[in-house]
């Protein structure tokens, strides 16, 4: 049924007048509702945060613009989280209306937001904690929905026309302090530029960020520079993290943020320039990535985050398909897929960080190769993970070494064991030194015992065992910490003959590689690779090689060691310069020694290593080389009466 048309012109006349009352009832109030609405923000301030908001003015100028003078909010107890003097702003009333807060434009002038740690207690604590409402709420959380509506309201929030002049940001973290000072910040029809002024104890720096930025349609491409000479480096971090980091320029860009049913997409890119890093745990030197690019698509869902498969990650001439997940939907699932397309190696090769892989300087090869990782662990059934690493290799040949030429293990050498950074004395491996041993003259009991503790499937395997990755990954994240390696014995000899025994990023990433061409390009036999083992690692205090080992502890060949005895050398490999703490005070190994060995024995008859016979007539472990000096052996008790000299007392002769 069709209205008549003057019935729908009176509908639009009540209506136009509804809202023109209610726009009218806004103006002329819109003072006094200002006001109530900073007291209520006073009010939480002080009830929810325990802290002290104040304005000194409040008015309206016009219907929607609103000016403030001395904003002020000073948590109990702790400095000032910030003071600004001067703040215009005007506010779409259309969409304040519908419970939408939409910031239109936005001056600010003269203040500071400071961030302040004295001893443990922070002037920003108050803030960081969770709602209650929130944390009683058991209700599984949907993560697009959530992350959209925080987004969209953040953006709300960021005006469409910005002027932000003296504007200082500050931290202050127990003496270490940093500063950034905006003398001019402006956001004029989508184009954003600013100068910065960058303080801390080490540098001063002056920065400029320019770009588009369009926060209603959720846009923007930002570009990061220095307006002096120079690489821009990162304030705060050295002094708090002794972490130096710097670069040319970084672009941020985000090309789309869309909520389609119950997925959200995160589209975009971001890249940087002449990344340098310096941190003590990452390598011994800079690390600087000369050009790398990530072009992401952030995808979330109801009960699950993840960094999209059509994602790339480029380093150089590098190219990386990620897939990572956090899925919620039955168990709490985690997910990592790495995959690296067909490549040359000599653009693998080039394109490595300076810094982080010194010994590959100067490598060439020839050939192509993809690699392929997946990784997945289930929280609520551990035993589940999976870990599967794979490369596939074509007509790949190292033509030429750099600075770790593995071919050195086939030949005589001067091996050098570094510990705190000191050199130790020089070893000769190779048949002019007396004490080098050569593999058949090694007690076979030796061979079996070390192999059973160290690697057992050294022979098989190439390289790695990825059952023992496994087991090395769910040991650390039970202990959430790095608590337990997978290192086998082809690792342990690429690090103590080319490397060093930092605990670095860039020590253990080498050594992974180095391990991997190695075994698959099989420069020296397994056979060889454990003869050079035998021969350089450490037994004890400056005791290096089975030949100094076995006349050190037992003043024998290696060749002559009996089954115990090589028990006993098996068992002190990971902590060789302490093996004086197996033994009490008579010289006896401890019972905690000898149930470690028992239990070594035990399993090297279960796996068909010894028989019966092999143990027959063996005696306890006795030292008798000079390690035995090392032994904190009780002195004998001097106000004992000496057994002779009774036989020759008088007093009880017949």
């Amino acid at each position: 049924m069709n209205f008549p048309k003057q019935k729908i012109y009176k509908a639009l006349l009540v209506l136009a007048l509804v809202l023109a009352v209610l726009f009218s009832g806004l103006y002329f109030f819109r003072d006094s509702l200002l006001k109530q609405a900073i007291a209520k923000v006073t009010r939480k301030m002080n009830v929810d945060y325990n802290s002290t908001f104040s304005v000194k003015s409040a008015s309206f100028d016009g219907l929607s613009t609103i000016k403030l003078t001395d904003v002020i909010l000073v948590p109990k107890n702790a400095d000032t989280l910030f003071h600004i003097h001067k703040i215009e702003t005007s506010i779409s009333l259309s969409n304040l209306l519908i419970g939408n807060v939409q910031v239109g434009t936005l001056k600010i002038n003269n203040g500071y937001v400071q961030f302040v740690k004295k001893g443990k207690v922070r002037n920003f604590d108050a803030f960081l904690k969770r709602d209650k409402s929130e944390s009683d709420n058991n209700e599984k959380r949907k993560y697009a929905t959530f992350a959209y509506r925080i987004i969209s309201q953040l953006l709300n929030l960021v005006p469409t026309d910005m002027n932000l002049e003296n504007l200082n940001f500050r931290i202050d973290d127990n003496g270490k302090k940093a500063s950034i000072a905006i003398s001019k910040l402006v956001l004029d029809n989508k184009q954003l530029e600013t100068n910065l002024h960058v303080q801390s104890k080490d540098f001063d720096q002056r920065w400029n960020i320019k770009g588009f930025a369009d926060p209603r349609n959720k846009k923007a491409d930002i570009r990061f520079f220095n307006l002096d000479t120079g690489a821009i480096r990162v304030p705060y971090l050295d002094e708090r993290y002794n972490l130096k980091a710097s670069f040319d320029s970084i672009r941020l860009n985000v090309e789309n943020i869309d909520k389609d049913g119950s997925e959200l997409h995160i589209d975009g890119y971001t890249s940087i320039t002449n990344l340098k890093i310096n941190h003590p745990k990452i390598a011994s030197k800079d690390v600087v990535i000369k050009n790398a690019r990530f072009d992401y698509r952030f995808l979330l869902g109801d009960d699950f985050i993840s960094i999209d498969s059509t994602s790339t990650m480029q380093l150089n001439k590098i190219k990386v398909k990620p897939y990572i997940s956090y899925n919620t939907e039955k168990d709490t699932v985690y997910t990592l897929k790495v995959t690296i397309p067909k490549m040359k190696a000599q653009d693998f090769i080039v394109s490595l960080p300076d810094g982080l892989f010194t010994h590959f300087q100067g490598m060439e090869a020839t050939g192509n190769f993809d690699y392929k990782l997946d990784f997945k662990f289930n929280k609520n059934k551990p035993n589940t993970l999976v870990f599967d690493s794979k490369m596939n290799k074509e007509d790949l040949r190292i033509t030429k070494y750099g600075e770790a030429n593995l071919n050195k293990l086939n030949g005589e050498f001067v091996y050098r064991a570094i510990i705190q950074n000191v050199q130790q004395r020089p070893i000769l491996v190779g048949n002019a030194n007396p004490n080098y041993t050569p593999l058949d003259q090694i007690s076979p009991y030796l061979r079996k015992s070390v192999l059973t503790t160290e690697d057992p499937s050294f022979f098989s395997h190439r390289g790695f065992i990825n059952e023992a990755f496994k087991q090395s990954i769910l040991k650390n994240i039970r202990t959430k910490k790095f608590s337990r390696g997978a290192s086998t014995i082809s690792m342990q000899l690429i690090k103590n003959v080319f490397l060093t025994r930092e605990k670095t990023l860039s020590r253990k990433l080498e050594e992974i590689l180095l391990v991997y061409i190695l075994e698959n390009n099989r420069i020296a036999s397994k056979e060889r690779m454990l003869e050079v083992y035998f021969n350089i690692i450490e037994w004890g205090p400056n005791v290096y090689g089975i030949g100094e080992a076995s006349h050190f502890y037992f003043q024998k060949a290696p060749s002559a060691l009996n089954v115990d005895e090589c028990l006993f050398l098996a068992t002190i490999i990971p902590k060789p310069r302490k093996f004086m703490y197996q033994f009490n005070d008579e010289g006896n190994l401890r019972d905690y020694a000898v149930k470690n060995q028992k239990f070594l024995k035990n399993l090297m008859f279960r796996r068909g290593l010894l028989i019966p016979e092999d143990t027959l007539g063996q005696l306890p472990v006795y030292i008798s080389g000079n390690a035995r000096s090392l032994i904190k052996i009780k002195a004998p008790d001097s106000t004992a009466i000496p057994v002779d000299s009774l036989a020759t007392d008088g007093e009880f002769d017949l």
